[in-house]
């Protein structure tokens, strides 16, 4: 099922007798009923204000083209969404109702802020068949549910996306990475908190164990990209023999779509937990591979098939999401960490609420 309108979809869903598995640009693999509900044919940008830093489009919209008409403006999404199909080894065209419904955001999370943070408004269907609108194209107080809020990260289990209204920012005047040796994990994260926590205004702090450097990104008018950047090279200079490149784009995307597990055997999951933590869960996990982002926050690991990591783990404060693995694996482990009864609770009931069918993307989140 490709419905070419909202109109459309909304009867399709309220006419549905099964449950169905919403798909974007079908860029994540993931699993569910064999009906596929698609929302790749409501594309296109409805509304672009250069000047209000705003842009409208359908939720079957290819990232690609929103950012290719935001780069004629020199304008970007600043939330830098990651391109899972190397990883994940798929096709299909990233959408940017796919990047929405799952809150995709990059390494300029620490200091941009995520997806949802830059969501304004949005349209969806209900699991009635009920189009909604909830934001608009100007950031105000709500009362009740943050329906703007809740459908980022919902994985499309509260309803089916059909238009999002995004705040867009200014693509900086110039870029510089510093790259620091470093010993061990616990040197790099130390490095990335003393990086973040100075008033340089770092957008990027990652750390691969593979070539044992830290990353640290500064963006801005170009006076004060290198201003900054000098500053910062000499506050860190006790934590390692560092270099500086100045327009490393093509590092930060591989970092972003986490390039150094492409074409990789074993799982993948990526495991969030306070910065300080890390050294102390990253040697828990045993891991074939490691790469570090978002000051040490964002653990992605790769490990042998099969390998129940969250066993492994144990209690952390901190959750682990599988995200790449074969189906059997999946199924028994789970994609999501699963919550505890009170919180669990709380979710059914808001899924009850907005699909009292249970037919949207069901057993996906539990």
């Amino acid at each position: 099922m490709k419905p070419e309108t909202e109109a459309e979809l909304a009867e399709m869903v309220a006419g549905l007798t099964e449950p169905v598995r919403i798909a974007g640009g079908g860029t994540r693999g993931v699993d569910g009923p064999e009906a596929v509900l698609g929302t790749s044919g409501l594309s296109g940008i409805t509304l672009y204000e250069p000047g209000a830093l705003t842009l409208v489009a359908k939720a079957g919209t290819p990232v690609s083209e929103i950012e290719a008409a935001l780069e004629a403006e020199g304008q970007q999404l600043a939330f830098e969404p990651m391109d899972h199909r190397g990883l994940l080894g798929t096709n299909g065209t990233p959408t940017i109702g796919g990047v929405v419904a799952a809150n995709i955001s990059g390494p300029r999370r620490i200091q941009a802020g995520a997806c949802r943070d830059f969501l304004l408004g949005v349209r969806y269907v209900d699991g009635t068949g009920q189009v909604i609108k909830n934001g608009g194209r100007v950031m105000k107080n709500v009362t009740g549910y943050d329906l703007v809020k809740l459908m980022a990260g919902s994985w499309g289990t509260l309803g089916i996306l059909t238009e999002v209204s995004l705040k867009v920012l200014p693509k900086p005047e110039a870029m510089s990475t510093l790259a620091i040796q470093v010993a061990d994990i616990e040197t790099a994260v130390q490095a990335m908190s003393a990086a973040l926590g100075s008033p340089y205004e770092v957008s990027g702090a990652a750390y691969n164990p593979q070539d044992g450097c830290t990353y640290l990104r500064i963006e801005g008018f170009s006076k004060s990209a290198a201003y900054r950047t000098d500053q910062l090279k000499s506050a860190l200079s006790g934590f390692g023999d560092i270099t500086e490149t100045q327009d490393p784009s093509n590092l930060w995307q591989a970092l972003r779509d986490v390039g150094p597990f492409r074409g990789t055997d074993g799982d993948v999951w990526r495991v969030s937990v306070k910065p300080s933590d890390a050294p102390a869960i990253a040697a828990r996990l045993q891991a074939d591979q490691l790469l570090f982002d978002w000051g040490g926050g964002l653990i992605w690991v790769r490990v042998p098939s099969g390998t129940d990591l969250r066993a492994r783990l144990g209690m952390f404060n901190g959750h682990a999401t599988l995200v790449r693995a074969d189906v059997q694996t999946t199924e028994a482990l789970g994609r999501f960490q699963p919550e505890m009864a009170r919180v669990q609770a709380l979710t059914k009931g808001i899924r009850q609420r907005f699909d009292p069918r249970g037919i949207f993307n069901p057993g996906l989140m539990g």
